[in-house]
């Protein structure tokens, strides 16, 4: 078998950095050694002066999202072309399960959209129905590869589950293996100031924050956590916005409760005054950009352990959707961000002293790949895991510009701002898909990656 040797780099693992050679046989890690023995026949490619990183895992995008209101412009080519610049080598999406549709059409009907993905892909599910005595249903999620399922606390009707359904959803899920996944936001709270906007003739784009405020997450993250101690469940909180939400999901896991959450790089690295900027229509998401102080705080949170992971839950919304209507309420709520995960979250914490290169990847790697069943075959640099491999030269310096970018938004939330490094190479299973920037992956190589049922020692070992 022919075999590649990336010589030289600087090996980049949660347990430390060393220089050294990362051998690949086929779609596989081999070796990863101080030194390699060569072969004649073998390809080398030199990588001193790069970081040599596992292939990153975005554990919550929304590549082709349809939400039965809006629509993204992309599809799985350009969503995971990006994701190919970006380094990132496993997607984690998400099927939808449509009013009136078992989980098994959901599923057949997403793997179906991504046949032309670049790399490989993983689901959690939406779960929008669960009538009572339907429980055991949820066995057929876990029979095909998806053991986490997303539910909301708000987005009444079509997304909008209630207390009693999320309970009994949580005991069948930690009886079945399943982790239950939350967008927390009290639904009564965000309806009342939103509509308290529109009454008062302020629903402009720069009025977006208002409506959905910090006590609605703050609240909603609380009682979900009440619900999983009731259940017993393991729970993971997605796109933290606020200090107070992580430090709940932190004391609730240093009381004993298996909790977990993430946060995102537009709550760390931006603040509400993005909605006094030229182009608030830029930054309609949900939850919103967070009040000055919130992005340190959130730092300060991921340097002390409390953050588990950082996805970007990236939409690829066109500026012509953003903007076709001027109401806050009528435009689709999402941001791009895939591509530039990697070099922003390097920048702002590795290079601004918030955390190490062993902390960067133990949140974009390895604990993605733990919580969603995919360890060790993704998020690892070890012998028997896919070569999914990032070269990182850390030496550039540049600005992020829309223009340079590979997907379709037409504009980047972090427009304009400093990056130190960029994505050399990406290897996805032994195949380079990315060199310096051209996308050399071919649509359709991509594979769904199936999890295993949720173990809460994965997170402890």
């Amino acid at each position: 078998m022919t075999r590649t040797i990336v010589r030289g780099g600087t090996i980049v693992t949660p347990e430390g950095t060393f220089s050294g050679d990362v051998v690949i046989e086929g779609e596989k890690i081999a070796e990863v050694t101080e030194k390699a023995e060569s072969r004649p026949d073998d390809t080398v490619i030199e990588a001193e002066g790069l970081l040599v990183l596992p292939g990153i895992v975005d554990a919550h995008t929304h590549i082709m999202l349809d939400t039965g209101i809006y629509k993204t412009a992309d599809n799985w080519l350009v969503g995971t072309r990006t994701a190919a610049a970006g380094g990132v080598t496993t997607v984690v999406d998400f099927a939808t399960q449509f009013p009136g549709q078992s989980f098994r059409e959901a599923v057949e009907n997403r793997w179906a959209e991504a046949q032309d993905a670049i790399v490989d892909y993983a689901l959690h599910c939406m779960v929008t129905e669960l009538p009572i005595g339907s429980e055991d249903s949820l066995r057929t999620l876990i029979e095909m590869g998806l053991p986490s399922f997303k539910i909301y606390t708000t987005y009444r009707p079509n997304y909008y589950m209630d207390d009693a359904t999320i309970l009994r959803l949580m005991r069948k899920a930690v009886e079945i293996g399943g982790l239950v996944i939350v967008h927390a936001e009290n639904d009564a709270m965000v309806t009342e100031a939103t509509e308290h906007l529109v009454n008062t003739g302020r629903t402009g784009w720069q009025y977006h924050p208002l409506s959905r405020p910090p006590e609605a997450e703050q609240e909603a993250v609380n009682r979900i956590l009440f619900l999983a101690r009731l259940a017993d469940a393991p729970v993971y909180i997605v796109h933290c916005t606020t200090g107070l939400s992580v430090e709940l999901v932190r004391n609730a896991r240093q009381a004993g409760q298996p909790a977990w959450c993430e946060t995102c790089p537009q709550y760390l690295l931006l603040d509400d005054r993005v909605y006094r900027s030229e182009h608030p229509e830029h930054y309609i998401l949900q939850p919103p950009i967070r009040p000055a102080g919130e992005p340190e705080k959130l730092w300060k949170l991921v340097s002390e352990g409390a953050v588990s992971l950082i996805s970007t839950d990236s939409c690829d919304y066109t500026l012509e959707q953003k903007r076709e209507f001027t109401e806050f309420t009528k435009t689709p709520g999402g941001l791009p961000g895939i591509e530039t995960l990697l070099p922003l979250v390097y920048t702002y914490g590795v290079d601004k002293g918030r955390m190490d290169l062993t902390d960067m990847v133990r949140l974009l790697c390895e604990n993605p790949a733990r919580l969603f069943g995919l360890a060790p075959r993704k998020g690892f640099l070890k012998p028997g895991s896919d070569a999914d491999l990032v070269l990182y030269d850390p030496g550039v310096e540049k600005e992020i510009h829309h223009e340079d970018l590979h997907y379709l938004a037409g504009y980047s939330p972090y427009e304009g701002m400093g990056v130190k490094g960029e994505v050399r190479m990406t290897f996805s299973r032994g195949e380079v898909i990315y060199r310096d920037g051209e996308i050399l992956g071919t649509a359709g190589r991509g594979q769904f990656v199936p999890g295993k049922p949720f173990s809460v020692d994965v997170m402890e070992t």
